[in-house]
């Protein structure tokens, strides 16, 4: 009786031991998948998501530029807007319209 004792608490003692070691390797692994995250750059579906959110309509169309996309948004107004989408921050800003050289 006494050895399954001695048995059982050494199994205990070694379970606990190996779930100790292996906390900071899911932590390791959690904060690296963050940081990838963090440094890919946007699609072009994650691109229309952000232009949807901060104009607030219908996604038309997605154009992929060098370092941006320029997402094109109906409003319920009736309205289209046009916005550049930042590739790597996701930053969201109204497209400035080139003006043609005559």
């Amino acid at each position: 009786m006494r050895s399954c004792r001695c048995v059982f608490a050494r199994l205990s003692v070694f379970i606990m031991l190996l779930t100790l070691a292996s906390a900071p390797l899911s932590a390791q692994q959690k904060n690296s998948k963050e940081q990838t995250r963090q440094t890919s750059d946007l699609n072009k579906t994650q691109a229309a998501d952000r232009a949807r959110q901060k104009v607030k309509g219908r996604v038309l169309k997605v154009e992929k530029q060098k370092n941006q996309y320029r997402v094109k948004v109906l409003q319920k107004s009736g309205r289209v807007v046009s916005v550049d989408v930042d590739k790597s921050s996701g930053k969201v800003n109204k497209s400035v319209k080139k003006k043609k050289q005559q």
